[in-house]
Order: structure tokens, then sequence, then C-alpha cells
């Protein structure tokens, strides 16, 4: 029963939405990065709303994910019309 239980938190926790753009491996996959990008910054702005991190160290944190979600677009060689298609 512990292992149902922590599957459920996990699904809450870090829920996965269906890509619907054009399919190609390379947009699948930077749509996952994209959502974890999502995730953390939603963790990280509810960590400094609520006084754990400070608001510099907040957006240090951003700033670094931001970046490795640049270099993740690149990295898939990406075209852009690809992705607002």
């Amino acid at each position: 029963m512990d292992n149902d239980n922590q599957i459920d938190k996990n699904n809450f926790l870090y829920q996965r939405y269906q890509y619907l753009g054009k399919y190609t491996p390379q947009n699948l996959l930077f749509n996952a990065n994209l959502q974890e990008f999502s995730e953390r910054v939603c963790y990280l702005c509810n960590l400094q709303t609520s006084g754990k991190i400070s608001s510099q160290e907040c957006y240090e944190e951003i700033e670094l994910l931001w970046q490795q979600l640049t270099q993740s677009f690149k990295a898939l060689k990406i075209d852009d019309k690809d992705v607002t298609e």
C-alpha cells in the first residue's frame, strides 16, 4: 500500500502533460525539459515567497535553470518555426 501512495504522491507532485505540438523526438524531449523547468521555477518561487530562500538566491537559481534550458534548446537543434507550428 505504501508503494501505491508513493506513486500517487509522485503523480500529484510531478505531473506530466501530453505533448500536442508537431512530433519530432527533439520537440518531445525539449517539451519534457520545459515542463521540468516550469516545475522547478514554481518550487523556487514558493520557497522565496515563504521566506526559505532570498529573492537574490531565487533569481540566481532561475537564471541557472534558464541557461540550462537554453543550452538544451540549442543542443537539440530545434528550428524556431517547428516550435511555433
